[in-house]
């Protein structure tokens, strides 16, 4: 029996929260383990959505412990109002569901305006495409040693003392951008204003999944955004601010090396970006507008209309191995229907000389040119196919030659946003 990682393999919105709703069957917990409120999942569950930003996917199933690790960053605000969402659509989230690592950083709300503020004065080529959420100034307090954690308003004394040390970093940029400065008691109410609420659910997450791991629960990673928004490993500077790659599994959730077992890559069938930077497959003409509208790509988070473009087997290829994934759920195969014909790029040009691999550099990365295949379409429907036998032959097809490409097989394959239309080939926990 394995613990199961499920990462995103291209640049996120691959259809992560079915897939994890779907394994979080088999599991016992279910663990967030970076990013904030600037992903979103959306499930589907007996004809109902639910839209998901921080609640890891388990807390839709009954009898599943939810945790969130420490590294997430948490805007408690949101947190509270998604639990609150949650209720008024039937669903309780209780502490005995729900556990926050006491060392996770908090998003307050002078990361928010930060992030905007950012945004909104950087030139048209030097934006970023943030959520504005402030996911990204949280990120740099933490590293900066000046974070407000969740532990903290246990304590609301010790408070205003850390609140001026982080005060001390932003009211100086503040003052560089001609924006007044924020007051200590500003940040102290509207974090005394929300602790009774959170504090209930803090716990010391490495000692608890630590123990679950002795008493052989199962434990399922889930991974937000997408490999390639790694802020190590992505498109540099057009991604997120935290490691999004299956090894932050460990660190974010105090989980050792050893306690990571399948890692399993969401990819969707073909390819979608939110926001600036490279997209060596992007169609910007009528097969993009096909893909965007057949395949609803508008983001669960801010609803920002999404790039699309063919697959791109170059960049899954180069995630799959960053990752180290095993197998891949392939996402959206529906969306692909009544297409005459198919392109799968299998390679790059950069100035004449042909590439295996997206190039670290970020000019290199903006003159990438696709190198493509073109594979026969199919005209009948996949959507709700449960089993191969119901797939058109030249999905089939589609599909292995996608396998050959990435160099890792397929353990699962999704036809719908519905939690059952999926066929499962390897189930990741018995691995």
């Amino acid at each position: 029996m394995a613990n199961v990682v499920v990462v995103g393999s291209q640049w996120g919105d691959e259809g992560k929260g079915k897939i994890v709703d779907w394994l979080s069957e088999r599991a016992d917990v279910v663990v967030r383990f970076q990013g904030g409120h600037n992903a979103g999942h959306t499930l589907v569950v007996d004809g109902t959505t639910f839209k998901l930003s921080l609640l890891p996917s388990g807390v839709v199933r009954p009898g599943k412990l939810a945790v969130i690790g420490n590294g997430v960053v948490l805007d408690p605000h949101a947190l509270i109002a998604e639990i609150d969402k949650l209720q008024d659509q039937g669903l309780t989230v209780t502490p005995k569901q729900l556990r926050i690592a006491e060392n996770a950083t908090l998003i307050l709300s002078l990361h928010r305006e930060l992030d905007l503020l950012r945004e909104g004065s950087a030139a048209p080529g030097a934006r970023i495409g943030t959520t504005g959420r402030g996911i990204g100034p949280a990120y740099e307090d933490k590293v900066g040693r000046r974070a407000i954690r969740v532990t903290d308003l246990a304590d609301l004394s010790t408070l205003p003392q850390k609140i001026d040390r982080a005060l001390v970093h932003h009211n100086a940029i503040r003052r560089g951008l001609g924006e007044p400065e924020v007051e200590t008691q500003t940040i102290y109410d509207e974090l005394a204003a929300i602790a009774e609420r959170l504090l209930p659910y803090m716990d010391c997450v490495w000692a608890l999944l630590g123990d679950k791991r002795r008493a052989g629960a199962r434990i399922l990673f889930e991974g937000a955004q997408g490999a390639l928004l790694d802020i190590d490993h992505g498109t540099y500077p057009f991604v997120t601010s935290s490691n999004t790659v299956a090894g932050q599994a460990a660190a974010g959730s105090g989980l050792g090396p050893d306690a990571v077992g399948y890692v399993l890559g969401i990819v969707k069938a073909y390819t979608t970006r939110v926001g600036e930077g490279p997209f060596p497959t992007e169609q910007d003409n009528e097969i993009g507008q096909f893909l965007g509208e057949r395949g609803r790509e508008f983001g669960t988070v801010t609803g920002r209309k999404r790039r699309c473009g063919w697959f791109d087997a170059v960049l899954v290829r180069q995630t799959v191995k960053v990752s180290g994934i095993e197998g891949v759920a392939l996402t959206k195969l529906d969306v692909l229907d009544g297409l005459s014909e198919i392109k799968v790029c299998v390679g790059y040009d950069l100035d004449g000389a042909k590439l295996d691999r997206l190039p670290a550099s970020q000019a290199a990365q903006a003159r990438i040119g696709a190198y493509y295949v073109t594979l026969e379409g199919w005209k009948e429907s996949t959507a709700g196919a449960r089993s191969w036998a119901d797939l058109p032959a030249q999905a089939v097809k589609y599909v292995r030659y996608i396998e050959e490409l990435i160099q890792a097989p397929v353990a699962l394959l999704s036809t719908s946003p519905e939690r059952d239309d999926t066929i499962l080939v390897r189930d990741p926990f018995q691995d």
